[in-house]
């Protein structure tokens, strides 16, 4: 017998559905919404099948729907992911991701002499290289590389 065995998860009444998270970056993305401390229902998966990206993550929020500000750290962590708005179990909006031009307060600058690490000055950057993910700073031009970006 070859039964195909499959896990339901059950569908959100109202909320997000961030489904296509790059393998790994589940937790990441977890961490920089801020859903640790959060009180509604959250589901999540990681390492799922996708025949797209081979593997991928998938979180379902109940009850929020998210700001530009944090779907541009989604997309800082996790470019390939696409974000599902569901009200009443329908889907309302559906929409891919899609890296900035410009970071403005969301990140740190990775330069210890940076005028924003001392004073109180909104960080500001510019995306040089959306493939992979380096930005430079508008004050000290130091760039920063993806796996050195820090979430503030």
């Amino acid at each position: 017998m070859n039964k195909k065995r499959e896990l339901k998860v059950s569908a959100i009444a109202n909320g997000t559905v961030i489904d296509h998270i790059a393998q790994g970056q589940v937790s990441q993305v977890m961490r920089i919404l801020n859903l640790e401390d959060f009180d509604d229902q959250i589901y999540f998966g990681a390492n799922l099948e996708s025949k797209k990206y081979g593997k991928k993550g998938i979180i379902k929020v109940s009850n929020r729907y998210f700001k530009s500000n944090e779907i541009n750290k989604i997309a800082l962590v996790s470019p390939t992911a696409t974000l599902i708005e569901i009200k009443d179990y329908e889907v309302v909006r559906k929409s891919g991701i899609k890296i900035p031009n410009q970071v403005t307060g969301l990140i740190r600058c990775f330069n210890p002499k940076c005028i924003t690490n001392h004073e109180n000055v909104e960080t500001q950057f510019v995306v040089i290289d959306k493939e992979n993910l380096k930005v430079k700073c508008h004050y000290c031009e130091k760039i920063t590389k993806k796996e050195q970006i820090e979430f503030l």
